[in-house]
Protein backbone atom coordinates (compact mmCIF):
# COMPACT_ATOMS: atom_id res chain seq x y z
CA UNK A 1 0.00 0.00 0.00
CA UNK A 2 2.79 1.83 0.56
CA UNK A 3 4.04 2.48 -2.97
CA UNK A 4 0.07 2.99 -3.98
CA UNK A 5 0.61 6.16 -1.46
CA UNK A 6 3.91 7.11 -2.69
CA UNK A 7 2.85 7.41 -6.38
CA UNK A 8 -0.20 9.22 -5.66
CA UNK A 9 1.33 11.62 -3.54
CA UNK A 10 3.87 12.67 -6.34
CA UNK A 11 1.68 12.61 -9.19
CA UNK A 12 -0.82 15.15 -7.01
CA UNK A 13 2.50 17.17 -6.40
CA UNK A 14 3.52 17.01 -9.98
CA UNK A 15 0.31 18.45 -11.33
CA UNK A 16 0.27 21.11 -8.69
CA UNK A 17 3.82 21.98 -8.73
CA UNK A 18 3.24 21.86 -13.09
CA UNK A 19 0.52 24.79 -13.00
CA UNK A 20 3.33 27.28 -13.48
CA UNK A 21 5.49 25.47 -16.08
CA UNK A 22 2.19 25.52 -18.13
CA UNK A 23 2.48 29.34 -18.49
CA UNK A 24 6.60 29.05 -19.23
CA UNK A 25 5.70 26.01 -22.21
CA UNK A 26 2.92 28.29 -23.62
CA UNK A 27 5.30 31.11 -23.64
CA UNK A 28 8.03 29.23 -24.87
CA UNK A 29 5.77 28.01 -27.80
CA UNK A 30 5.04 31.36 -28.72
CA UNK A 31 8.61 31.45 -29.41
CA UNK A 32 10.05 28.00 -30.76
CA UNK A 33 6.96 25.53 -30.89
CA UNK A 34 9.84 22.50 -31.57
CA UNK A 35 11.67 23.81 -28.08
CA UNK A 36 8.47 23.89 -26.41
CA UNK A 37 7.27 19.88 -27.14
CA UNK A 38 10.56 18.69 -26.03
CA UNK A 39 10.97 20.57 -23.24
CA UNK A 40 7.17 18.92 -22.59
CA UNK A 41 8.08 15.05 -24.02
CA UNK A 42 11.13 15.36 -21.48
CA UNK A 43 9.51 16.98 -18.27
CA UNK A 44 6.40 14.15 -18.39
CA UNK A 45 9.54 11.37 -19.39
CA UNK A 46 11.12 12.20 -16.47
CA UNK A 47 7.42 12.69 -14.26
CA UNK A 48 7.34 9.03 -15.87
CA UNK A 49 10.83 7.40 -14.64
CA UNK A 50 9.96 8.57 -11.31
CA UNK A 51 6.84 6.32 -10.77
CA UNK A 52 8.95 3.48 -12.18
CA UNK A 53 11.04 3.70 -9.95
CA UNK A 54 8.77 4.22 -7.24
CA UNK A 55 6.51 1.24 -8.25
CA UNK A 56 9.47 -1.22 -8.14
CA UNK A 57 9.42 -2.36 -11.74
CA UNK A 58 11.91 -4.54 -12.99
CA UNK A 59 11.66 -3.65 -16.50
CA UNK A 60 13.24 -5.52 -19.83
CA UNK A 61 13.12 -4.38 -22.82
CA UNK A 62 13.78 -6.03 -26.39
CA UNK A 63 14.16 -4.81 -29.29
CA UNK A 64 14.32 -1.17 -28.89
CA UNK A 65 16.56 -0.81 -31.18
CA UNK A 66 14.12 -2.26 -34.40
CA UNK A 67 12.42 1.21 -33.94
CA UNK A 68 12.63 3.44 -37.06
CA UNK A 69 14.97 6.57 -36.03
CA UNK A 70 14.44 8.48 -38.97
CA UNK A 71 10.27 8.52 -39.38
CA UNK A 72 7.35 8.76 -37.54
CA UNK A 73 5.52 5.49 -36.78
CA UNK A 74 2.28 4.04 -35.11
CA UNK A 75 3.33 1.81 -32.25
CA UNK A 76 0.67 -0.25 -31.89
CA UNK A 77 0.11 -2.24 -28.18
CA UNK A 78 -1.87 -4.50 -26.71
CA UNK A 79 -3.22 -2.97 -23.11
CA UNK A 80 -3.72 -4.68 -19.93
CA UNK A 81 -2.48 -1.91 -17.08
CA UNK A 82 -2.66 1.64 -16.59
CA UNK A 83 1.42 1.18 -16.39
CA UNK A 84 1.37 0.14 -20.52
CA UNK A 85 1.46 4.04 -21.25
CA UNK A 86 3.67 5.29 -18.20
CA UNK A 87 6.05 2.58 -19.03
CA UNK A 88 5.96 2.75 -22.57
CA UNK A 89 5.82 6.43 -22.69
CA UNK A 90 8.76 7.03 -20.61
CA UNK A 91 10.79 5.42 -23.85
CA UNK A 92 9.49 7.11 -26.45
CA UNK A 93 12.84 8.19 -28.33
CA UNK A 94 10.55 11.56 -30.24
CA UNK A 95 7.55 13.05 -29.73
CA UNK A 96 4.71 10.42 -29.72
CA UNK A 97 1.00 11.66 -29.21
CA UNK A 98 -1.53 8.64 -27.09
CA UNK A 99 -5.09 8.14 -28.47
CA UNK A 100 -6.47 7.86 -25.14
CA UNK A 101 -10.61 7.62 -24.36
CA UNK A 102 -12.47 10.94 -24.11
CA UNK A 103 -13.28 10.23 -20.33
CA UNK A 104 -9.62 11.57 -19.85
CA UNK A 105 -10.29 14.97 -21.34
CA UNK A 106 -11.69 15.69 -18.04
CA UNK A 107 -8.69 15.38 -16.03
CA UNK A 108 -7.59 18.66 -14.85
CA UNK A 109 -4.19 19.31 -15.49
CA UNK A 110 -3.27 15.98 -16.49
CA UNK A 111 -5.43 16.20 -19.66
CA UNK A 112 -3.29 19.75 -20.26
CA UNK A 113 0.05 17.83 -20.70
CA UNK A 114 -1.77 15.35 -22.89
CA UNK A 115 -2.67 18.02 -25.29
CA UNK A 116 1.13 19.87 -25.21
CA UNK A 117 2.19 15.96 -25.64
CA UNK A 118 -0.43 16.06 -29.01
CA UNK A 119 -2.36 13.02 -27.45
CA UNK A 120 -6.00 13.15 -28.97
CA UNK A 121 -9.18 11.55 -27.12
CA UNK A 122 -11.34 9.39 -28.91
CA UNK A 123 -15.03 9.40 -28.62
CA UNK A 124 -15.68 5.38 -28.62
CA UNK A 125 -19.41 5.94 -28.90
CA UNK A 126 -19.13 8.46 -32.12
CA UNK A 127 -18.08 7.21 -34.84
CA UNK A 128 -17.97 11.19 -36.59
CA UNK A 129 -15.97 11.69 -33.86
CA UNK A 130 -14.01 9.48 -33.83
CA UNK A 131 -12.83 9.51 -37.37
CA UNK A 132 -12.44 13.00 -36.90
CA UNK A 133 -9.91 12.30 -34.20
CA UNK A 134 -8.47 9.28 -36.46
CA UNK A 135 -8.02 12.12 -39.47
CA UNK A 136 -5.74 14.74 -36.74
CA UNK A 137 -3.44 11.70 -35.80
CA UNK A 138 -2.71 10.87 -39.77
CA UNK A 139 -1.95 14.54 -40.23
CA UNK A 140 0.14 14.61 -36.80
CA UNK A 141 2.18 11.27 -38.47
CA UNK A 142 2.30 13.93 -41.54
CA UNK A 143 3.72 16.47 -39.27
CA UNK A 144 6.88 14.30 -37.96
CA UNK A 145 4.98 12.91 -34.83
CA UNK A 146 4.62 9.01 -34.26
CA UNK A 147 1.56 7.90 -32.65
CA UNK A 148 0.67 4.83 -30.36
CA UNK A 149 -2.91 3.60 -30.12
CA UNK A 150 -4.43 0.08 -28.33
CA UNK A 151 -6.34 -1.08 -30.59
CA UNK A 152 -8.50 -3.56 -28.21
CA UNK A 153 -10.28 -0.45 -27.41
CA UNK A 154 -9.99 -0.74 -23.45
CA UNK A 155 -7.91 -2.71 -21.12
CA UNK A 156 -7.67 -6.90 -21.45
CA UNK A 157 -9.42 -8.51 -18.39
CA UNK A 158 -8.42 -12.00 -19.96
CA UNK A 159 -6.80 -14.54 -17.58
CA UNK A 160 -4.20 -14.74 -20.74
CA UNK A 161 -2.25 -11.94 -21.64
CA UNK A 162 -2.59 -13.88 -25.12
CA UNK A 163 -6.26 -13.44 -25.19
CA UNK A 164 -6.56 -9.98 -26.47
CA UNK A 165 -9.47 -8.18 -27.63
CA UNK A 166 -10.19 -8.10 -31.59
CA UNK A 167 -8.23 -5.15 -32.89
CA UNK A 168 -9.71 -2.42 -34.28
CA UNK A 169 -8.83 -2.35 -38.31
CA UNK A 170 -9.61 1.36 -38.32
CA UNK A 171 -6.41 2.19 -35.84
CA UNK A 172 -4.93 0.90 -39.11
CA UNK A 173 -5.82 3.85 -41.83
CA UNK A 174 -3.50 6.24 -39.54
CA UNK A 175 -0.37 3.81 -41.33
CA UNK A 176 -2.00 3.13 -44.43
CA UNK A 177 -2.75 6.24 -45.79
CA UNK A 178 0.41 7.84 -44.42
CA UNK A 179 3.02 5.21 -45.14
CA UNK A 180 4.50 5.14 -42.24
CA UNK A 181 6.02 1.99 -40.36
CA UNK A 182 3.71 0.03 -38.07
CA UNK A 183 5.78 -1.01 -34.67
CA UNK A 184 4.16 -3.69 -32.47
CA UNK A 185 4.74 -3.21 -28.79
CA UNK A 186 4.65 -6.54 -27.15
CA UNK A 187 3.44 -5.74 -23.24
CA UNK A 188 4.24 -8.57 -20.72
CA UNK A 189 3.32 -8.87 -17.12
CA UNK A 190 2.17 -5.18 -16.28
CA UNK A 191 -0.98 -5.77 -14.93
CA UNK A 192 0.65 -7.33 -11.90
CA UNK A 193 2.15 -4.50 -10.56
CA UNK A 194 -1.49 -2.99 -9.91
CA UNK A 195 -4.72 -4.64 -11.75
CA UNK A 196 -4.30 -7.79 -10.65
CA UNK A 197 -4.34 -6.83 -6.80
CA UNK A 198 -6.25 -3.57 -6.61
CA UNK A 199 -5.41 -0.78 -4.95
CA UNK A 200 -1.91 -2.00 -3.98
CA UNK A 201 1.25 -1.73 -6.42
CA UNK A 202 3.34 -4.35 -6.02
CA UNK A 203 7.01 -4.73 -7.70
CA UNK A 204 6.76 -7.19 -10.80
CA UNK A 205 9.19 -7.83 -13.77
CA UNK A 206 7.69 -6.41 -16.88
CA UNK A 207 9.08 -7.12 -20.57
CA UNK A 208 8.81 -4.36 -23.30
CA UNK A 209 9.35 -5.95 -26.60
CA UNK A 210 9.30 -3.85 -29.99
CA UNK A 211 8.48 -6.30 -32.86
CA UNK A 212 10.35 -5.63 -36.48
CA UNK A 213 8.12 -2.74 -38.38
CA UNK A 214 5.63 -3.67 -40.86
CA UNK A 215 5.48 -1.42 -44.01
CA UNK A 216 1.99 -1.12 -45.47
CA UNK A 217 3.15 0.01 -48.77
CA UNK A 218 5.08 -3.30 -48.93
CA UNK A 219 1.46 -5.80 -48.72
CA UNK A 220 -0.65 -6.10 -50.85
CA UNK A 221 -4.41 -4.57 -50.69
CA UNK A 222 -5.96 -6.97 -49.48
CA UNK A 223 -3.46 -7.53 -47.05
CA UNK A 224 -3.92 -4.08 -45.72
CA UNK A 225 -7.43 -4.28 -45.29
CA UNK A 226 -6.46 -6.79 -42.44
CA UNK A 227 -3.22 -5.31 -41.47
CA UNK A 228 -4.85 -5.67 -37.58
CA UNK A 229 -4.91 -9.23 -37.48
CA UNK A 230 -1.18 -9.55 -38.77
CA UNK A 231 0.12 -6.78 -36.26
CA UNK A 232 -2.30 -8.97 -33.53
CA UNK A 233 -0.29 -12.26 -34.52
CA UNK A 234 3.23 -10.70 -33.87
CA UNK A 235 2.19 -9.57 -30.66
CA UNK A 236 1.04 -12.67 -29.48
CA UNK A 237 3.70 -14.47 -30.52
CA UNK A 238 6.28 -12.17 -28.42
CA UNK A 239 3.80 -12.24 -25.35
CA UNK A 240 3.54 -15.91 -25.72
CA UNK A 241 7.56 -16.43 -25.93
CA UNK A 242 8.71 -13.27 -22.79
CA UNK A 243 5.74 -14.90 -20.70
CA UNK A 244 7.30 -18.16 -20.62
CA UNK A 245 10.69 -16.52 -19.80
CA UNK A 246 9.02 -15.28 -16.82
CA UNK A 247 7.91 -18.47 -15.37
Amino acid sequence: MLRFLLIVLFVVLFLILSIPVFLVEWILGKFNPKLRDISSLRIVQWAFRVIIRLSGIRLTVIGEDRVPADTPVLYIGNHRSYFDIVLTYARCPGLTGYIAKKEMEKIPLLSRWMKFLYCLFLDRKDIKQGMKTILTAIDHIKNGISMMIFPEGTRGSAQSEAEMLPFHEGSFKIATKTGCPIVPVAIVNSSAVFEDHLPRVKAAPVIIEYGEPIYPAALSREQQKFIGRQVQEQIKEALLKNRSALQ
